[in-house]
């Protein structure tokens, strides 16, 4: 690789849209993290330790995510933010109150993961714009986690 060419590619993964899309992403997440937490202490019903136990798995991946956003940031030698004030208002995320009904913190956390999915794919767009291919891959990733996190939430709610 020649100098010339590993410059611009360090240039370019210090895109701010870039950054700023990975810690908008961050909050999203960490916001999410925290919906999912309470839905998982506060479900109840006949559908308790399926939701229960499929809240916990969700929340844990989402802590993991966390960490790997949070150092790509780092990596591309900015710096993550952090707070609990502050990842809710980058986030602007709808919190809900308990007790709710089980399919009431179903279709809220569809909204939550839909507004992750829609902050993913810009970031996922503006690092491929910039040939980030390590954002772009991670974004990916995610993308496919709430995916399919998506359809198992909307299929609890089909009929």
């Amino acid at each position: 690789m020649s100098a010339s060419t590993a410059k611009s590619t360090t240039v370019a993964k210090k895109d701010t849209r870039v950054i700023d899309g990975l810690n908008l992403v961050l909050a999203d997440s960490y916001a999410l993290m925290a919906l999912t937490h309470l839905a998982h202490w506060n479900v109840e019903g006949a559908d308790f330790f399926p939701l229960h136990q499929a809240f916990q798995q969700q929340y844990e991946n989402l802590f993991e995510a966390i960490d790997e956003i949070a150092e790509r940031v780092r990596a591309l030698d900015a710096y993550a933010i952090g707070g609990l004030e502050v990842f809710a208002k980058t986030a602007q995320m709808e919190e809900f109150k308990s007790p709710m009904p089980q399919k009431d913190y179903v279709a809220a956390l569809i909204v939550a993961h839909e507004k992750v999915s829609d902050d993913a794919v810009r970031t996922r767009d503006s690092a491929g714009a910039v040939a980030d291919l390590q954002t772009q891959d991670l974004m990916i990733k995610r993308l496919q986690w709430h995916e399919k996190t998506l359809w198992m939430l909307k299929s609890y709610l089909k009929p």
